[in-house]
């Protein structure tokens, strides 16, 4: 970057009468200006990440602080009077649903750290994720117009746009480059869909309701549109410099395909190959399995996508019979191999009308990886048991990761100048140098005590302002944050504070810390039962909050609309981090990482990265409970029987659904919710019930070790000295090196 000329522009802005948001994409504008040319793709080996999400959070702040000019345009404007914290009121682009699209931007932010070239490619769309709002304790969806504030740090590309070709429409693809800065700078490229208000609707919308064939034909569309786009081009850049010999192709351009959305690309690269350059369909086979990388993030059957053959037919044809050859040439080298017929059957592209998007991803993919060392193991002996029988070295583990610089140097300024203290600056461009910490002093853990009170203090006074609930700064924080969804048990959280409410109205609890339970959480609209624990966990702390007997020792705060940007803030202060997923279902997470590189203790299950966390920070420094994978195979065996795990309390917590104690404005849901923990066929799919009591008494034995105010500290800073592990840093280079070659 041009600094000094950046430096220049900025002193002389005229900040006088412009409101924030002029102000941000003047100052965003200028740092573009200045920031220099996206990294050079020709003659070299690139990777490429297919993603159809990119939460990339904020862009202001971080992108300051990858070129080295954050503290001094905080100075600079604070001299003409402007606080840059006002630049906050300027809202995330919401590219994203969760961890999927997090992950994908921190792959982007480590890739760039190291000047690897990795580069990203998804969908622009217009509204992204809905915005949350909470009405009479319901969500409710509201669009996300996130271009209002404009766009100033994407350059769109309009002598790039190429054209999509369904059977009934042909769309424009116009891409819009987001740079993404390091020691590189490499590209994020959103392709924005034009043309006919109908094809508008393609980048309109994150995750469009699939509920119709309308809504199914939508996400079809939206899955081929951007997976077309990008691989038209990567095809065509190659064809530029190299001719029209593909021998080449696979080691220049090596494409990652985060999760089955884009994996129709697999289609659509043999069908250019085969039809616009000639190849035979054997030879374009082979070059695509030399091309494609596929991680998997997900075991529950149903968000393994799979596509009726009718609907693809509607629209892409062409797509239709490429999959169809595949899945027939798919099933002759099952046989080749050996395979039993219900084998084949298995593994089969193609089955009972539909094509099966995770099967056409582990055939043709040279590399398959989970995202945690117990997924992986998972992949292989249940999900994928048969391909890896036969396609051993496919499979790999790649633990995700978080990038330090925007989970720890951004966010927490604070444990970062305790760290460059304590250790030195070199963990900002080796993180590995942050167990240094393991040798602290007392000296040290009251230093760090004091960051903590000051980054609780922090999110407190944000709560206050945003949720209207303050909270004394002497509470202990707990955190569950995440995505809604049943496994992720949010609902077995919210009995167990039930259950620490009723036992301290009775008296049995004794002297209970005081603690407060945050959570954050957005059901996708179409989840009734997710949208009803949302519900229910707002009845539940408007009661605990409202309660004088009890609010001086027990909160509950549901932060609404959560996003990147809330979690900066709850990261840095939170003490406890839940992470409760039934043992088994949970591929990795990766907000177990951010809160214990900002030194909350995990409280969790033997699942996903839990695992990993403990194994490094050590069990006496974290609080495991519940069922494990082995034991929830011997329930599910011998018969599980839910009602046998209700303890007194917690049966008084559960029966809170029906009792009246709390209302569902007469929708009937919380009725629904109890028979689908007690009273249904295949009661409490999710275990809440099994791992509840051990939860419970988990949580009170935090408390009582939170008293101990040195020794919970102590805890909490071994955490923070073995997270190296779980930066994204890490994670890319394993990538680069098994699996891109770059």
């Amino acid at each position: 970057m041009e600094k000094a000329l950046f430096l220049q522009d900025l002193k002389e802005l005229n900040i006088k009468n412009k409101n924030v948001i002029d102000l941000y994409n003047e100052i965003s504008l200028l740092a573009m200006k200045y920031a220099g040319d996206i990294g050079d793709t020709k003659g070299k080996s690139n990777a490429y990440y297919l993603s159809m999400e990119f939460l990339m959070g904020r862009s202001f702040y971080n992108n300051l602080m990858e070129l080295g000019v954050l503290e001094e345009t905080k100075q600079i404007l604070a001299d003409k009077g402007l606080d840059v914290n006002v630049f906050e009121e300027i809202e995330d682009a919401a590219l994203g649903n969760g961890g999927l699209g997090r992950l994908a931007a921190c792959f982007l932010d480590s890739a760039a750290g190291l000047g690897l070239p990795l580069h990203g490619y998804g969908i622009r769309y217009k509204y992204g994720l809905f915005k949350q709002a909470i009405k009479n304790g319901f969500q409710v969806e509201l669009p996300d117009d996130w271009q209002r504030f404009g766009d100033p740090w994407s350059v769109r590309r309009e002598d790039e746009k190429r054209q999509i070709e369904y059977a009934d429409m042909t769309v424009t693809a116009v891409p819009y480059d987001m740079p993404v800065f390091g020691k590189r700078i490499n590209y994020l490229r959103l392709w924005q869909a034009e043309g006919s208000a109908e094809a508008e609707t393609i980048s309109q919308y994150l995750y469009p309701a699939d509920d119709t064939e309308e809504g199914k034909l939508l996400r079809l569309r939206q899955e081929y549109f951007f997976s077309a786009a990008a691989i038209g081009e990567l095809i065509d850049r190659y064809v530029k410099s190299y001719g029209k010999k593909f021998d080449k192709f696979p080691e220049l351009n090596s494409i990652q395909l985060n999760d089955t959305h884009p994996v129709i690309v697999i289609a659509e690269f043999i069908r250019v190959l085969t039809k616009t350059y000639r190849l035979s369909f054997s030879q374009a086979l082979n070059i695509a399995r030399h091309t494609f990388n596929y991680t998997n993030h997900t075991v529950l059957p149903e968000a393994l996508e799979c596509w009726k053959e009718e609907y693809v037919r509607k629209i892409l044809p062409d797509v239709s019979d490429v999959l169809t050859k595949i899945a027939v040439f798919a099933d002759r080298e099952f046989l080749k191999l050996g395979c039993s017929k219900e084998q084949a059957l298995g593994m089969a592209i193609f089955k009972g009308g539909n094509f099966y998007m995770a099967n056409l991803a582990v055939f043709v993919a040279k590399n398959v990886n989970g995202v945690a060392a117990l997924h992986t193991q998972i992949l292989k002996t249940n999900l994928f048991a048969t391909a890896h029988r036969f396609y051993p070295d496919k499979f790999q583990n790649k633990t995700n990761g978080i990038t330090h610089r925007r989970w720890l140097e951004l966010c927490n300024k604070e444990l970062s100048a305790l760290i460059d203290e304590t250790v030195g600056v070199g963990w900002r461009s080796d993180i590995s140098q942050l167990s240094g910490l393991n040798g602290f002093t007392q000296d040290t853990v009251d230093k760090f005590r004091e960051v903590k009170r000051v980054k609780k203090q922090q999110l407190l006074n944000y709560i206050a302002e945003k949720e209207g609930v303050s909270i004394p700064a002497n509470f202990t924080v707990f955190a569950q944050v995440k995505r809604l969804h049943e496994y992720k048990r949010q609902l077995m959280t919210v009995f167990a504070v039930l259950e620490l409410y009723y036992s301290i109205k009775s008296g049995s609890l004794g002297n209970m810390h005081p603690s407060l339970f945050i959570f954050g959480a957005k059901s996708a609209p179409s989840y009734k039962r997710a949208k009803t624990i949302i519900k229910f966990i707002n009845e539940v702390a408007d009661k605990i909050n409202s309660d004088e007997s009890t609010n001086s020792v027990l909160k509950v705060v549901f932060v609404r609309n959560y996003n990147v940007s809330y979690a900066e803030k709850i990261v840095a202060g939170a003490d406890v981090s839940l992470q409760v997923s039934t043992a088994g279902l949970e591929a990795s997470g990766t907000g177990n990482m951010k809160f214990m590189m900002n030194g909350a203790v995990t409280c969790g299950t033997m699942d996903g990265a839990n695992i990993e966390i403990v194994e490094r920070a050590g069990l006496e420094n974290n609080y495991i409970f519940g069922a494990t994978v082995e034991e929830i195979a011997k329930l599910k065996l011998n018969g599980y029987k839910p009602m046998e795990y209700l303890t007194d309390f917690a049966k008084n917590a559960v029966e809170t659904l029906i009792d009246g104690t709390f209302s569902d404005g007469g929708t009937g849901s919380f009725k629904e919710l109890y028979d689908s923990l007690l009273a249904s066929d295949n009661a409490d799919n999710y275990y809440v019930l099994r791992d509840l009591d051990d939860y419970f008494k988990t949580l009170v034995k935090i408390c009582e070790d939170y008293a101990d105010k040195d020794g919970f500290a102590r805890k909490q800073l071994k955490n923070v000295a073995n997270s190296a592990y779980f930066s994204s840093d890490r994670t890319i280079k394993e990538y680069a090196k098994e699996i891109w070659n770059i």
